[in-house]
C-alpha cells in the first residue's frame, strides 16, 4: 500500500462543502483516507487580489501508482467543479496536489513528487505539519515542522476547525 499527503484548497463556492465533498470522493476512488488535518483559512497566494482559501492536508492510503493517482485527483477536482484555464494561482473550486508519494521522488511531464513549492508556502505547511510534523522531506532532509519554522512566507494562516477525531488539528 503505497502512502501520499496531498493538500486540498479551494476558495469559490461553499468552500466547507466542496472540502467535505472532495475528501468522501477521495476515500472512494483514490483511496482511504487515514489522516485529516483541520482547515486552515489561509491567504491566497500569488494572486493576492481574491477571496481567503479554505485548505486542509490528507495522508491516503492508495493502491494506484503516483500518476495513476494523479490523474484520479484530476478527475475529482473536475467533479468539484475545478475548471483549469491559462490563468496562474486562480479563484477555483478546489485544487488537489500530491505533496508526496512514499519517500519517492518523482519527475516526470505533469508529476514532481516532492511537490517542489512545499517549503515556501506556509498554507501547505501549516495543514502538513498537523498530521505529520516528523515527516522528512525526501530531498530537503527536514522535518515538515522544522521547514514551517523556516519558512519566509508570512501569509495569514489560522485553523478554522479541527476534524473530530484526529489527535492533532
Amino acid at each position: 500500500m503505497n502512502q501520499a499527503y496531498l493538500i486540498l484548497g479551494g476558495n469559490i463556492g461553499n468552500r466547507l462543502e466542496n472540502l467535505e465533498r472532495t475528501r468522501k470522493l477521495i476515500a472512494e476512488q483514490a483511496g482511504a483516507v487515514v489522516k485529516a488535518s483541520g482547515i486552515f483559512v489561509t491567504a491566497p497566494w500569488g494572486n493576492t487580489e481574491q477571496p481567503d482559501f479554505y485548505n486542509q492536508a490528507l495522508l491516503v492510503e492508495t493502491e494506484l501508482s503516483a500518476p495513476a493517482l494523479l490523474e484520479q485527483l484530476l478527475s475529482i477536482e473536475a467533479a468539484a467543479g475545478r475548471i483549469r484555464d491559462e490563468r496562474k494561482w486562480a479563484e477555483r473550486t478546489m485544487d488537489i496536489d500530491i505533496l508526496f508519494y512514499n519517500n519517492d521522488i518523482i519527475s516526470i511531464p505533469k508529476l514532481s513528487i516532492p511537490h517542489p513549492h512545499i517549503a515556501a508556502r506556509r498554507f501547505v505547511l501549516a495543514p502538513l505539519a498537523a498530521i505529520a510534523p516528523d515527516y522528512i522531506h525526501p530531498v530537503l532532509n527536514k522535518s515538515i515542522a522544522t521547514l514551517l519554522s523556516e519558512c519566509s512566507d508570512t501569509s495569514a494562516v489560522k485553523l478554522l476547525e479541527p476534524i473530530p477525531g484526529n489527535a492533532r488539528g
